[in-house]
């Protein structure tokens, strides 16, 4: 018999939840298998069985709390199922001989109306996204239908289903409220429970706002010269680096060049003390689908253009599938949230702790400025917000450090002296 332990998963993170079994008790697993999704403060971790055999075990159920080294399953290495025999066939696929005398043993695969039909059903295909989906929305994924023609259910197929709101035309039941509740009990109520990460996001935010003394200051910037130099710039850009020149790498080297100038804005608070770093490790908001994400940009300040592109398009494809790593979350010294790509015209972004700014950027908007005393021109212009820490910077540095930021994108040729 073997234990399948909860694995290290950080140095900040000690346990989690048990999002999804992916083998049920009873199913042959090798070694490599996927066994469980666990939800982190941060990101989902699959973990893999080290052993081959059959699932024996399984000592939580899904919603359960668990802690780094505790075992969660066992597996017992000897048995076999019929399962791996039909797996081990299908891989091989060598001689039809082989195959017809194993038929009996595997006829609860190809037919379900057979001999040994009622075995136990074995469990959807689906991938894990598909599974996540369908696990917040409620829904089992033995009724979603896919077109997928090896029956692999894919998130597209979750989103797309639409459930039996009244299965066999069931009564639904009233639920009494509770104490002097307002809510009409024949309005249709969903209760969902909040994801590990949704929770930590809550928690964190709160945290933040309770601890920190936050101020937001704003300013605009007039983005004609940086959509000109983009225009210019963006086909050559793309042909030598392969990488689309977009606005982020803009505003990163901006950031960086303006924490420089003022460095209590790259520190933090430990105890008594201020730790003012010294690097510059950027990061960069993304809205995943389980919640908002802050993957980092290593080394900002060492890094050109096409780099920093680089990094945040696969820093944003591994949000977009789930395929994010701890690292790749940690230890950032500065933010940078675009709420612009949504529609945002304004906003007051929330400081992403132990860090002492987050900078905001916007929708581009065309809006008359005046040239002169005579003139007026419509320019595309976009509002700018920095969240600080007023424990930390005082009003004076971040005002100029949005003004200096506001002063290297209107003249965007100096960011390549002191970006």
């Amino acid at each position: 018999m073997a234990d399948i332990v909860v694995p290290e998963l950080a140095e900040s993170i000690s346990e989690g939840t048990i999002a999804k079994w992916l083998k049920n008790v009873g199913e042959h697993v090798e070694q490599g298998d996927y066994l469980v999704e666990l939800e982190t403060d941060k990101v989902n971790i699959e973990i893999i069985s080290d052993f081959s055999g059959v699932l024996t075990e399984q000592k939580f159920t899904e919603g359960d709390t668990v802690k780094v080294g505790e075992t969660i399953a066992t597996v017992e290495e000897s048995a076999q199922t019929a399962s791996q025999t039909k797996q081990a066939e299908s891989t091989k696929n060598e001689n039809m001989e082989t195959s017809s005398k194993n038929a009996g043993a595997n006829t609860h695969l190809e037919n379900p109306s057979a001999e040994n039909s009622e075995n136990k059903t074995l469990p959807p295909i689906a991938s894990p996204a598909a599974r996540r989906l369908a696990r917040e929305k409620g829904l089992d994924l033995n009724e979603i239908r896919t077109t997928d023609p090896l029956g692999r259910i894919r998130k597209q197929d979750v989103t797309s289903f639409q459930p039996n709101p009244n299965p066999n035309n069931k009564s639904v039941p009233k639920v009494e409220p509770k104490g002097e509740s307002t809510q009409d009990s024949e309005k249709p109520i969903i209760y969902e429970r909040m994801s590990r990460r949704r929770q930590t996001i809550a928690k964190r935010l709160v945290e933040v706002q309770q601890t920190a003394a936050m101020l937001t200051t704003f300013n605009e910037i007039d983005m004609t010269a940086v959509m000109d130099l983009r225009k210019r710039r963006k086909d050559k850009f793309f042909e030598e680096h392969d990488v689309r020149l977009g606005f982020m790498s803009f505003f990163t080297k901006a950031v960086v060049a303006a924490l420089k100038k003022y460095p209590y804005i790259n520190a933090e608070i430990q105890g008594d003390q201020l730790l003012v770093k010294k690097f510059y490790d950027i990061g960069i908001a993304v809205a995943a689908e389980e919640g908002l994400v802050v993957p980092v940009v290593r080394d900002a300040d060492r890094k050109s253009f096409a780099e920093i592109e680089m990094d945040i398009m696969e820093l944003a494809e591994k949000a977009r599938t789930n395929k994010l790593a701890l690292k790749d979350l940690q230890g950032g010294t500065f933010t940078i949230t675009n709420g612009g790509v949504f529609g945002s015209l304004f906003s007051t972004p929330i400081l992403n702790g132990p860090q002492v700014g987050i900078l905001g950027m916007h929708k581009i908007q065309l809006r008359p400025v005046a040239i002169d005393k005579e003139k007026m021109e419509n320019r595309p212009m976009m509002y700018v917000a920095l969240s600080y820490d007023h424990r930390i910077v005082d009003g004076k540095g971040a005002v100029s450090f949005l003004s200096k930021i506001k002063e290297l994108l209107e003249d965007p040729e100096n960011l390549l002296l002191e970006g």
